[in-house]
């Protein structure tokens, strides 16, 4: 029996997440069908403006191994995206920070004006608000289909910036105050890495949002979104075709059976559309370079954060927590 309070203490085994259908003693690895489209990702690019302690994507100033997303980029996957197979509904933006992207705004209005609802997944510190104007104007226009979702890690100011770094909570509250009282959508993303019961957690946020006037409800996940911590090194149970019904899970609520994310890969001639946003370096998680190619062939559960953070942590992070998308910044 799987017991997450003795694996996480441990190194990961190194037999583990090796042949991409078979587990380490021989069981028929689990994978995830393509359903349908609901949200499709674009990273932006992994520069940020800050480093944290635990980013599972090694965002910081100097990461640009995923190099900045351009409108053109982005156009072609809308083109292809308007066929009628797919009836997707939410764009979503990561990065790295998407405001250090300087076309972010106009990646944001060339997806609203298609109709569709966008999340953006953002620090909310000074490269959003050197676009204020930008933003209030695809408010204006856009209204709620446009969504931010901010990353507070904790709701104390110190264990946020154990994980953002010194100085990093006033410079997020700004941001965060401004797009609260500018009347934005907004949603919160905190971490559960804090020995806290996600009861205290939700308390905990509850009284922050209250302190400062922010109308969000801290008990419903979609308005706080709570992740799993991913951590590659710490061991955890792979995760075989046998699990789906031990664990009662439903393989359709995988982030891969739902969504794909589109990456430009530093020097690459044209971007590429990996399985999901967590692991946009894994070459076996590289499908293709159109929608089409992408969603053909099942997802191989072959890495820790498919295992810890989807199936057994739950992570989910569309718009909609109960989406079966995830992602955090």
């Amino acid at each position: 029996m799987f017991q997450p309070e003795t694996l996480d203490s441990l190194t990961l085994d190194g037999r583990k997440f090796r042949h991409p259908t078979r587990t380490a003693d021989g069981q028929m690895r689990a994978g995830v069908a393509f359903e349908r489209l609901r949200t499709l990702w674009f990273n932006t690019g992994t520069l940020c403006n800050i480093t944290c302690a635990n980013c599972y994507i090694d965002s910081s100033p100097r990461n640009d191994l995923l190099a900045y997303l351009t409108g053109a980029d982005l156009r072609q996957y809308l083109d292809e995206l308007a066929g009628p197979e797919w009836r997707a509904e939410e764009i979503g933006f990561t990065g790295g920070e998407p405001f250090m992207n300087p076309a972010i705004i106009e990646l944001l209005s060339e997806s609203l004006s298609r109709g569709y609802r966008v999340l953006v997944l953002t620090n909310a510190m000074r490269p959003l608000l050197r676009f204020k104007h930008g933003l209030l104007a695809l408010k204006a226009e856009f209204g709620a289909n446009l969504v931010l979702r901010v990353s507070i890690d904790h709701y104390s100011e110190a264990l946020h910036d154990a994980e953002r770094g010194a100085g990093s909570w006033p410079r997020m509250m700004e941001g965060l105050l401004w797009l609260s009282r500018s009347g934005f959508s907004i949603n919160v993303a905190g971490r559960t890495c804090w020995h806290q019961s996600e009861a205290e957690l939700r308390a905990g946020y509850a009284a922050l949002f209250g302190q400062h006037d922010i109308a969000l409800d801290a008990q419903n996940p979609d308005s706080l979104v709570l992740f799993p911590e991913m951590d590659a090194g710490r061991d955890v149970a792979e995760i075989t075709s046998a699990c789906w019904a031990i664990l009662d899970v439903d393989q359709a609520n995988m982030m891969c059976a739902t969504s794909r994310m589109v990456v430009r890969r530093k020097g690459a001639a044209r971007p590429a559309v990996t399985a999901c946003t967590l692991l946009p370096y894994a070459p076996e998680f590289e499908l293709g370079d159109t929608l089409a190619a992408a969603t053909r062939l099942p997802v191989s559960l072959n890495h820790p954060h498919c295992a810890r953070f989807c199936v057994l942590g739950g992570g989910a992070c569309g718009a909609t927590a109960g989406e079966g998308e995830t992602d955090a910044p």
